[in-house]
């Protein structure tokens, strides 16, 4: 018997496919950035410490009960998801800059006005579970 196994990108790009709601202006970015994270991988020339993080970030959106449950919020599960994607992408353009990710880069938006909308929107959402977030992945103590 085959079975066909489905990407977890297409997966989030189903669950969020036909969302519309008060945050779908960046909530839509989720699938995108789960596998601009995924691609960041692919490169030889990121450090060690940058691939962790980019792996927690990876793990996170994996995690069925993280801080703000798809399973409980719905779409709206994933702005946390969303939120430690953009953190741990801009440690990337810190020590590679834009250009690195515009390359992998798939969607037609700039990355940088994509990382400056879906931090911006997400920090005012989360406002104090940001610090729960980036705890819960072992990014900060």
């Amino acid at each position: 018997m085959e079975v066909d196994f489905k990407d977890y990108y297409d997966t989030l790009v189903n669950n969020l496919n036909c969302f519309e709601g008060e945050y779908d202006s960046f909530i839509d970015y989720g699938p995108s950035l789960y596998k601009l994270l995924c691609d960041c991988l692919n490169s030889k020339q990121l450090s060690s410490g940058l691939r962790l993080n980019i792996s927690a970030a990876i793990a996170y959106y994996v995690v069925p009960m993280d801080i703000i449950p798809e399973q409980v919020f719905g779409p709206y599960g994933y702005i946390d998801d969303i939120y430690i994607s953009v953190y741990v992408l801009r440690k990337v353009v810190n020590q590679y800059g834009h250009d690195f990710l515009q390359d992998l880069w798939t969607d037609d938006e700039s990355i940088e006005d994509v990382l400056n909308t879906c931090f911006e929107e997400s920090v005012k959402i989360l406002q104090d579970q940001v610090d729960d977030i980036l705890s819960y992945v072992g990014l900060i103590d």
